[in-house]
């Protein structure tokens, strides 16, 4: 007679067991296998042996944390950030750089076996692009604000929880938004602005948001406000432009809703202009308070150079931006394309993209709001074939009718610009039918952190 095994090594909760840490999860955590069980670790490195106490049992994988580390990983560094272990918005800064570049490319290994039945000795994964100086680089700064015994806190939410946890200086934030930041709190402390409670819902400020321009060192600060009426407007507005000489935008952007997005639809201009510039290579962008661009200008040169190899343009082509937002890859394209068409549901995003256009001088592109696998079939009937399709999609990866859109229009070339290697795992499933796999090549967008970004490039099967 057969017993079911299963149930006698459940893992307990509260349980501790020793764990030997074999790989990184897609979310930066340790994974180890206790009889047979997969069991996930934040802050454990592979090759660690651990003692680790179960927190979560889940039907199929449980989570822990480290109690203990009897064996050390060689690659294990002191984090720089004083608040690291609390805060959550980095996930790798007790692995050194080197080490989680290679991790990265792992975990792009890991999500195509999981997901493809693709040879993997056949592919081509190349070293992930890594940073020569990996921290402050990030451009823009979103930090709520609260209050704890009379003093007014600004930082990020912590891990799992929903306790702010202040920060002063964030190591990954560029120096610029961490000193803007500071100053708004400062002066916000000083003049007693009332603070927004999302228990009482009482209160005025929400969050502070700083963006600066890397190369042209512009400054914008936004206030998130729960009502359009701002205590002592004018002085807050004097005192940030006296403090801060840089800032070239002030804006206020009105968000009362029970929500945890942080902006809302109405922004008021409060001072200077609407927006800030930035260059990227020799592209310059207007980025008003809401516009999306990267938050790592260095490394999206280096993204946006790789998505130019891989089209490998001759000036005869015709090319879709499929989720073009502002036009960002589109006109880094531009320059060597026959034609350039984007599409973004966004239509204030396709406006932003039709003046980038214009501005460089570009009449060989076309943007249109809408879906693309709504758009890009009326092309098709119309007889515009695109040869290459470049497509940057959301976490959530290329919608299902937009692939099969894909398969059927049949570009030579697809050059997908993926930020989750599970759903371009799973894209590329579908797509092998009629398309092979090149090469994919990793980009670390954001050090310290589990992201990776990917720069895949796909080319049309014969006969297909």
């Amino acid at each position: 007679m057969k017993t079911d095994q299963s149930k006698s090594i459940r893992i307990e909760p509260k349980q501790t067991f020793p764990l030997t840490i074999k790989r990184l999860g897609i979310n930066g955590e340790g994974v180890g296998y206790f009889k047979k069980q997969v069991v996930f670790v934040p802050g454990a490195l592979p090759g660690e042996e651990v003692v680790v106490e179960a927190t979560k049992i889940h039907p199929k994988y449980a989570e822990a944390k480290i109690k203990k580390i009897r064996i050390n990983s060689p690659h294990r560094v002191k984090p720089l950030c004083p608040v690291y272990d609390q805060c959550g918005g980095c996930q790798l800064q007790h692995l050194a750089y080197d080490q989680q570049l290679k991790e990265k490319r792992d975990i792009v290994i890991q999500a195509l076996e999981r997901h493809t039945k693709l040879k993997l000795e056949n592919l081509d994964i190349r070293e992930t692009i890594g940073m020569e100086n990996p921290w402050g680089y990030r451009n823009k700064s979103s930090f709520q604000v609260g209050e704890k015994n009379g003093r007014l806190l600004a930082g990020l939410y912590g891990m799992n929880s929903h306790q702010l946890i202040n920060i002063d200086q964030c190591a990954v934030q560029h120096s610029h938004t961490n000193e803007a930041t500071a100053v708004v709190k400062q002066i916000l402390e000083e003049l007693q602005i009332p603070i927004y409670n999302e228990k009482n819902r009482k209160g005025i400020v929400r969050t502070i948001v700083t963006r600066v321009g890397m190369q042209t060192e512009e400054l914008q600060v936004v206030l998130i406000t729960a009502k359009k009426e701002l205590p002592k407007k004018e002085t807050i507005i004097e005192e940030i432009q006296k403090r801060l000489p840089n800032v070239k935008s002030i804006v206020q952007n009105i968000n009362g809703e029970k929500t945890s997005l942080i902006f809302g639809e109405e922004t008021v201009n409060l001072a200077g202009e609407d927006f800030i510039q930035e260059t990227l290579g020799d592209l310059q962008f207007e980025l008003s308070a809401r516009t999306f661009f990267q938050l790592n200008p260095v490394q999206t040169l280096k993204l946006y150079n790789e998505v130019k190899k891989a089209a490998g343009l001759t000036g005869k082509e015709k090319v879709l931006d499929a989720y073009c937002g502002v036009g960002t890859i589109g006109l880094w394209l531009a320059d060597q394309a026959a034609e350039v068409r984007g599409m973004d549901v966004i239509s204030e995003s396709i406006e932003d993209a039709k003046k980038n256009a214009k501005h460089h001088g570009f009449t060989n592109t076309k943007y249109v709001p809408g879906k693309a696998e709504e758009v890009l079939p009326k092309w098709v009937k119309k007889g515009w074939k695109p040869d290459v399709v470049v497509v940057d999609p959301p976490r959530t990866g290329l919608d299902s009718q937009l692939l099969q859109t894909i398969l059927q229009v049949k570009p030579e070339k697809l050059i997908y610009v993926s930020c989750n290697p599970s759903t371009l795992a799973k894209d590329i499933q579908v797509l092998s039918k009629n398309y092979k796999v090149k090469y994919t090549q990793p980009v670390d967008m954001f050090p310290h952190t589990a992201h990776v970004e990917c720069v895949s490039q796909l080319t049309l099967k014969e006969g297909s």
